[in-house]
C-alpha cells in the first residue's frame, strides 16, 4: 500500500472561456476511505473528476492520484483505478457477456466470483445486446466491470442514478461495502452524488462544492457532532425576541421552535431554557441536512412571531422566522 494520498488536489482551476467551472479547489482523500463529493448540478463535480482522470487539462493547480500526475503517468494511474461515469455507454454490437470478457482482457486482475455474484444480484441477461439494456441496467453493468477489476480507487459519478430504489439500496449497502471490505485500508471510493441520504452510512469524509469552490470539507462523524438541531416545546406560544447568537431558526410554529446549532448546541439549549420550555432535545444532522445548511446564509437571531419563510432544511412544510 502506498504512503501517498489516494487523491490530492491543490488549488485546482478549470476554466471554460471566462467561466471557472472549478475555482481553487483543494482536497485530500486518504487510502481506504469512502469520500463523498457533494454539490448541486453544475457545481463542478464532474469537471473535477475529469481532471483526475486526465480527460480534461487543469487551467492551473495540481492533481495527484497515488502521488502521480495523471497527465505524465496516465497508464500507471488508470491501471489502479476504475471509473463509472454518469452517462454510461458500451460498444453497441456486443452482448453483456462479450462486454465483460472484452473489458476483463485489459485488466491485470478480474474477480470472476464477484462477477457471477453481481450478475445474479442484478439479474442481467448475459446474451442481451448492450443496446437493449435500460439506463439502469447499463449502470449496473458499468458497476460490475468497475468492481470486478478490484481497483485501488473506485471513482463514481452519480452511480445510483437510473437504478430503481431496491437495486439502488442493494448497490450502496452491499456492493460498495463489500468492495471496501475485500481489502480494508487499501480500497478507496470517491463518490460524487446528489443522493446524499442514500450514502449516509458509508461516507467517512466529504467535501461540499458550490460554484467550483469547496464550501466545507470534514470528517463525517465530526460534522454530525458539530451540526446539531435543538428543539424546544413551550406551554404557550413564544413572544418577543430570543437571542440565539449565530444559530439559525429552522422552524417556529406556535409553541415549538427548532434551531440549528453549529458547535454550540449546549449554549443554544441553555438560552432556550430561559423561556421555561416543557421539552428540550438535541439531535445530530444527517449529511444531507449538513449539505443544505452549508449552502445557506447564516442568521444571527430570531424575532419570534415574525413572518415565516420556507425552511432551509426541507422541501415542504417547514418554516423559519425572518
Amino acid at each position: 500500500m502506498t504512503d501517498h494520498a489516494a487523491i490530492q488536489i491543490d488549488r485546482l482551476v478549470r476554466r471554460y472561456g471566462h467561466t471557472d467551472a472549478v475555482n481553487g479547489l483543494t482536497l485530500e482523500v486518504k487510502p481506504g476511505r469512502c469520500y463523498g463529493f457533494f454539490g448541486r448540478n453544475g457545481a463542478g463535480k464532474t469537471t473535477t473528476i475529469k481532471c483526475l482522470l486526465n480527460l480534461l487539462r487543469p487551467t492551473s493547480g495540481t492533481v495527484r492520484v497515488f502521488g502521480l500526475d495523471p497527465r505524465k503517468a496516465e497508464v500507471a494511474v488508470k491501471s489502479r483505478i476504475a471509473y463509472v461515469p454518469h452517462h454510461v455507454a458500451f460498444y453497441p454490437w456486443m452482448t453483456v457477456r462479450q462486454t465483460l470478457d472484452y473489458l476483463a482482457a485489459f485488466r491485470a486482475r478480474w474477480n470472476r466470483a464477484t462477477e457471477s455474484a453481481l450478475l445474479e444480484r442484478f439479474r442481467l441477461d448475459l446474451l442481451k445486446n448492450t443496446t437493449h439494456l435500460s439506463k439502469g441496467q447499463r449502470t449496473q453493468l458499468a458497476l460490475i466491470t468497475a468492481i470486478c477489476a478490484e481497483p485501488e480507487l473506485l471513482v463514481l459519478d452519480e452511480p445510483s442514478a437510473g437504478l430503481d430504489p431496491i437495486v439502488r439500496r442493494e448497490f450502496i449497502e452491499a456492493v460498495i461495502g463489500a468492495y471496501q471490505e475485500g481489502d480494508p485500508g487499501r480500497r478507496t471510493v470517491f463518490v460524487s452524488t446528489h443522493l446524499i441520504a442514500e450514502f449516509e452510512g458509508l461516507i467517512d469524509e466529504f467535501t461540499i462544492i458550490e460554484d467550483g469552490r469547496a464550501v466545507l470539507s470534514a470528517d463525517a462523524d465530526r460534522a454530525r457532532d458539530h451540526y446539531q438541531k435543538v428543539y424546544a416545546r413551550f406551554a404557550a406560544p413564544l413572544r418577543g425576541t430570543l437571542d440565539l447568537g449565530a444559530a439559525r431558526v429552522l422552524k417556529q410554529d406556535g409553541r415549538e421552535i427548532g434551531v440549528l446549532a453549529e458547535g454550540d448546541a449546549e449554549r443554544v439549549g441553555e438560552r432556550l431554557k430561559t423561556r421555561s420550555p416543557e421539552v428540550v432535545k438535541t439531535e445530530s444532522l444527517t449529511l444531507e441536512e449538513i449539505f443544505v445548511a452549508a449552502l445557506q446564509p447564516a442568521r444571527a437571531s430570531a424575532g419570534l412571531g415574525a413572518a415565516a419563510t420556507r425552511c432551509w432544511s426541507c422541501r415542504s412544510g417547514c418554516t423559519r422566522v425572518e
